[in-house]
């Protein structure tokens, strides 16, 4: 047993004893439930008002990170380990690259521009097998296949890419969500210990893959998440974003500085999160300054 002491932002934090990764879901051998779920899978996403390029007065694209660990947000994160009766979104968003219902694009960029298969999201989720040498019982060097598991709980944060617009003809500010991105933390080692003592690493973002959101909305609104108040009433993943039932902040706004983000230009901390409220309200005062009241 090893505890491990991860540097992250300056703090070191204790995240406590390793565990082995989660199996596979299994289909259940019985209905488990009194009843048969079948509303949420006939389900269809919410048709988009139709925009005409006339209408639009006004555009803005934004970036925007969704923490996974904030509470608001625990309905994309949970469960992380396999289940039944609902899947995290990035389960399911897996799960559909797997079975060819939406298209992965690599993260290289976020424009879209390259596609990958189902065997590179898994190697970028740190998921693909490995072969190790193993000593036999008849003390022979041997090589052995070990299984790739995905960590799903390391899958800590989401990254969004959208378009807010101005529609004269509803005279109304709209957003349409154009990808999401999961981010991966892995902890890398520095420095490592002995048998029962500490060791030190650092935690690291990684992007794993990209998906068209308009592509995948149809994935979602037949995916329901977990409803805190009542299990028999539950919504979508589209739902949810479509009613921005998520917490989330501003990282990046496109600018003529090759689309930088706003850490780039701030010295971190407190002006970095300045920095995301400004963009914000500029987008509220937007839409509130072309009212006469």
């Amino acid at each position: 047993m090893k505890r491990i002491v991860v540097l992250f932002g300056g703090f070191f934090l204790i995240l406590g004893t390793l565990h082995a990764p989660a199996q596979d879901r299994k289909e259940s051998l019985v209905n488990d439930g009194f009843y048969t779920r079948e509303t949420i899978q006939q389900r269809k996403p919410i048709p988009y008002q139709y925009v005409r390029e006339s209408d639009v007065l006004w555009s803005k694209r934004i970036w925007r990170m969704v923490d996974l660990r904030q509470k608001m947000n625990y309905p994309l994160y949970f469960p992380t380990t396999p289940m039944q009766d609902r899947e995290s979104l990035v389960q399911r968003l897996v799960r559909a690259i797997k079975y060819n219902e939406i298209t992965a694009y690599d993260p290289v960029d976020d424009e879209f521009t390259t596609r990958m298969s189902y065997e590179q999201v898994i190697k970028n989720l740190g998921a693909e097998d490995r072969v190790e040498k193993q000593i036999d019982e008849n003390g022979n060097e041997v090589d052995v296949t070990i299984k790739g598991e995905i960590k799903w709980s390391s899958i800590k944060e989401l990254l969004i890419k959208e378009d807010w617009f101005f529609d004269k003809q509803t005279s109304t500010l709209q957003v349409r969500i154009v990808g999401i991105c999961p981010i991966m933390h892995d902890m890398r080692i520095l420095q490592t210990g002995e048998e029962d003592q500490e060791e030190t690493g650092e935690i690291t973002k990684k992007q794993t893959f990209w998906v068209y959101f308009p592509e995948a909305r149809t994935i979602l609104a037949n995916t329901d998440f977990f409803n805190s108040f009542n299990d028999a009433q539950r919504i979508s993943f589209d739902d949810l974003f479509f009613k921005r039932q998520f917490d989330s902040y501003i990282i990046r706004e496109s600018n003529v500085f090759d689309n930088r983000l706003i850490s780039d230009y701030t010295f971190g901390g407190v002006q970095t999160m300045q920095e995301s409220e400004k963009i914000k309200t500029d987008l509220f005062n937007m839409e509130h300054d072309l009212w006469e009241y």
